[in-house]
This record gives structure tokens, sequence and C-alpha cells, in this order.
């Protein structure tokens, strides 16, 4: 991440740091585009279109990750355990982002489908499809027989109508300061979760009132070959090298750090390359990533030691919540 980028981003979250002069003047610009994009969709200016199935929305107001992926895993398994056939659809960015519908296979490169659409198919017995036109995706994995479409990040892809949204607060870091681009960090202003049907929140700290509760959970290491998994535990007291090419790498780092292990942080940006280096280091320390950052090295020879740290979504005494509400808004009955 470039320095001024890196400073931009900490006066987001630093309440004593405000944005920039310039910053803060452009953003009324901002908030207008937005406001009159969206204006011109509802109006019917700009078309949008249904793929003919519900539509689940997940997505965040922030730039940046707030955990949306576990949570899309775990909401395409409720829905199978609803008795829907689920498909995932995602732009693929950090791929190609292919301007015609493709469905993700199990062994395709990274470079083509992006990072967490071939997480997402690894993940889940679901049909993945990309293409940079949601819409587009979404009714080819209906016309591939799926009866419910899950989008991963597509809040403000209004060009796909939807019938659920959900909302991803990082607890950790919240909505920042409050300010839409470039003086903060939100896509959308703060009253946006207000038209949400669910807002969830990952982790403890700044959760908007109502919010379900998610955390992380995960106690094992598996190693990038396959070739051997073992507890977390085994790792403390450290240390390990640990990557994290993601929205909000000291997550991951934190993550760790309260499993006992002690960490060398290599930050990326989201959905970075992750350079050779920090794949084999001299020292000879375990190197410990997300499953992001394995989704998009695995092919990469120098990898095969490496170890993936693979987490879950846990809504905790919240999940029926969730689960209450889909079946509810879909118009399903539950098991």
């Amino acid at each position: 991440m470039s320095a001024w980028r890196e400073r931009l981003t900490g006066a987001w979250y630093d309440p004593e740091a405000g944005p920039p002069a310039w910053a803060r003047l452009l953003e009324p610009f901002y908030r207008l585009v937005v406001r009159t994009r969206r204006g011109l969709y509802r109006r019917g200016f700009l078309r949008s279109g249904h793929p003919g199935v519900p539509v689940v929305i997940v997505g965040n107001l922030t730039v940046g990750g707030a955990g949306k992926t576990p949570l899309v895993i775990l909401v395409a398994q409720l829905l199978v355990e609803l008795g829907r056939r689920p498909a995932l659809v995602s732009r693929g960015y950090g791929g190609a982002e292919p301007r015609h519908p493709h469905r993700v296979r199990e062994h395709d490169d990274p470079a083509f489908t992006g990072d967490e659409p071939l997480l997402l198919a690894n993940a889940t017995a679901c049909p993945v499809w990309i293409c940079r036109d949601r819409l587009a995706a979404a009714r080819a994995a209906a016309a591939g027989g799926a009866d419910v479409i899950v989008a991963d990040d597509g809040l403000q892809h209004y060009r796909l109508r939807r019938d659920f949204e959900i909302v991803v607060v990082d607890g950790a870091r919240g909505l920042g300061n409050g300010r839409c681009l470039p003086a903060g960090p939100l896509r959308e202003p703060p009253a946006r979760l207000g038209e949400a049907d669910l807002v969830v929140c990952n982790g403890e700290g700044h959760c908007p009132p109502g919010a379900v509760r998610m955390s992380l959970v995960g106690e094992e290491a598996v190693r990038i070959d396959a070739s051997a998994r073992q507890p977390l535990a085994a790792f403390a007291p450290g240390p390990v090298h640990g990557i994290a090419g993601i929205g909000h790498p000291q997550r991951f780092f934190d993550f760790l750090a309260r499993h006992g292990v002690e960490v060398v942080p290599h930050p990326l940006p989201d959905h970075a390359h992750v350079p050779e280096g920090l794949l084999a280091p001299q020292d000879g320390l375990p190197v410990l990533m997300t499953s992001k950052d394995a989704a998009r090295c695995a092919r990469t020879p120098a990898s095969a030691a490496c170890w993936e740290v693979p987490v879950t979504a846990d809504l905790g005494a919240d999940a029926p919540r969730l689960r209450q509400a889909l079946a509810r808004r879909l118009g399903m009955r539950e098991a």
C-alpha cells in the first residue's frame, strides 16, 4: 500500500486524525454521484433486472473486507439445509472479471477467477458463477438450475434486483469516521444500514444496535499441499510468519495471537499477489496465511510447505435469527 493511501485510510479510522482538506471537499460530490445513480435505477432510467429466482445480497458499506466470505458460505449452507439449490455469484474481483458468465471450477486459475470465487467453489458444494455483470451471472446460475442466488459483495450493484440484503460490519473498525469516500471509508451513507433486511457485526466493538453477532472461528491449520493438518496451538508460542492479503489484515494477526501464537506480520493489500520470498523465508519459521491468500498462491511451488488457516462464521445464539429471516422473507418452510 502506498504511503499516502495508508495515511488516508489511517485517518478514516483514527478519531483524532481528520481526513485531509481535499478529501473533505470531494466527499459531497461523491455523495451526489451515489444518490443520483441510485435514483436513476429507482426511476428506471438505468436498467436493472431480476433472474427470476430469489436473490440474497451479502455486502458491506465500507471499502475493504468485513468478513463477508465466511458469511456467504454460511448462508449457502443454511439455504441447502432449508431444501434449496443455491448458487453463488461474484464479480470475480482480482481476476479477469469476464464479460460473459463463467462457472468456476475447482482447478481454475485464480488469476482468472479471482481468489474469493475459487475459495467459495472449494468451500461449498454450490455452483459459483463470475461476471462483471452480476445480473448476467445470476441469470446463468438460474438457467443452470439454481432456485436461489447468493451474491457476494453486491450491495451497490443495483443492476441486480434483490429480495434480501445482509450488510456485514467489521466490529473492530465499525463505520470508521462515518464519512463517505474519499473523506471516509463508506461507499454509501450510514443511513443505508437501516434499509437492509439484516445487519451482521463481525467481532466485538463498534456494532450497530440490533445487529446479529458473528465471530470467525477456527482451531487448526492445513498444509497447502494437503499433506498434514495440526492444531493452531501446536504453533504456539511461535514465532511464525503471518501473511494476510485481506481488507483488514490485523484481524488475522489478532486471531493467531488469541491462540497464543506470536506473529511476524506481513500485511498485504486486499487480493494482492503473495511474493515468493514470503512463502519460503530464510529463517525457516512456519508460514501461516488466510484462506484467500492460499487460494491465490496454492499453485506456486514455494507455497507447498505453508499453512492455510481456515475459519468459519459462527453466529452463536443469533444463528436462528438469520435462518428465520431467510425462511420468512424467501417464503421457505423451516425444517
